[in-house]
């Protein structure tokens, strides 16, 4: 009988694909999984076919929401974990109670951390950003069994603390492209995530002004959308910038089918961002949909082995309008082969295989 594992994120688990794909690969392969997240910002239905459970949140704010997760989470890890349980934590916001737990029970722990979460632009300079930072320091030195997002993630914990991540990248499953390329008129110019700040958005909206005959959809939410959308009627931009709101990811994945051009133009906004690789550049390489991307090192990578896109110059809204019609004018027909290889590397069927051996290596 395989060990059952508690798995648990700061999350209301709803869009967070890395975590459903990573329970459900689990799940397939005969262990007992259990879920935990919680409902702060909402708790949309969902299925899995393991069972999974939202803390309910009261806080008002982040900050308080974090230490009120954090409480509740412990007390219950305490009450669901035994002898026979592997804690699996994702993230720093939901490392303490898991390593306090693991220690008190001599249980495994696993640590999958999504990104470098002390170094997110969202908390530099504040003082959260010193707790954070304090609990890595603490804790991560000590871990036995981590996995995490990108090679350059996996460096960057390395050289800072001493430990070897195994990379588990967060890569889509593989999938067949068997539709036909659309000939889209106007032609389709895609973001799809968080609509955060450093992620390229308000430049890609100003590089319209360069762009005819391209329409540029932006499939998410987040806290810059009501900026974004300023920005649009600011620039009379209204006819050539839509945005589509959160989707569902199997809707998403049927608008990123559609388009001519995807983006990942991330900006330096601290080594979180710097070394990451947006799931993004994933999901667009099993589109077969080619990218323009940011001079950053897991996308320099990924272009230096398959031509799947146009690197920007610079964030200028003239030079991505440049690197965009490049790829327009290329066709998307013409980055078909590249992409196809591509997709036979970056998919969840080769990382799902070190996947499984961070969890045998676990239970034994």
């Amino acid at each position: 009988m395989k060990k059952k594992i508690i798995t648990s994120a700061f999350s209301n688990l709803y869009t967070d694909q890395r975590i459903e794909k990573v329970c459900r690969t689990l799940y397939e392969n005969g262990y007992q999984i259990e879920l935990i997240g919680n409902d702060w910002k909402g708790a949309e239905s969902m299925e899995r076919p393991y069972p999974f459970s939202r803390i309910h949140l009261s806080s008002t704010s982040l900050k308080t929401a974090y230490f009120e997760f954090n409480w509740k989470l412990y007390h219950l890890l305490k009450k669901k974990a035994d002898h026979n349980t592997i804690l699996h934590a994702n993230d720093v916001d939901a490392l303490l109670p898991n390593y306090l737990i693991s220690k008190k029970l001599n249980i495994p722990l696993v640590f999958d951390s999504h990104e470098i979460f002390s170094e997110m632009p969202a908390i530099q300079g504040k003082m959260s950003q010193k707790i954070w930072r304090y609990l890595e320091k603490e804790i991560i030195p000590r871990l036995k069994l981590m996995m995490t997002a990108s090679g350059s993630y996996a460096e960057w914990f390395q050289k800072k603390y001493g430990v070897d991540p195994v990379v588990i990248q967060n890569a889509p499953r593989r999938q067949d492209f068997t539709i036909e390329i659309p000939e889209n008129n106007p032609k389709i110019f895609l973001y799809q995530g968080a609509i955060n700040p450093f992620r390229g958005i308000d430049k890609a909206i100003l590089a319209m002004h360069h762009l005819d005959g391209v329409v540029f959809k932006i499939a998410g939410d987040g806290p810059r959308k009501k900026e974004y959308e300023d920005l649009v009627s600011k620039e009379k931009l209204e006819h050539k910038v839509r945005f589509l709101g959160k989707l569902k990811p199997e809707d998403l994945r049927k608008i990123t089918l559609t388009a001519d051009v995807g983006m990942s133009i991330e900006e330096n906004g601290g080594e979180s961002y710097f070394y990451s690789l947006p799931n993004k550049v994933l999901d667009c390489i099993q589109s077969r949909v080619p990218l323009v991307l940011s001079d950053l090192p897991e996308m320099q990578n990924i272009k230096k082995q398959f031509d799947v896109g146009e690197i920007i110059k610079d964030h200028r809204p003239e030079n991505i309008a440049v690197a965009v019609q490049k790829i327009l004018d290329n066709g998307r027909e013409s980055y078909q082969d590249e992409l196809e290889k591509a997709s036979k590397v970056f998919c969840w069927e080769n990382e799902e295989i070190k996947l499984l051996k961070v969890f045998e290596k676990a239970s034994k």
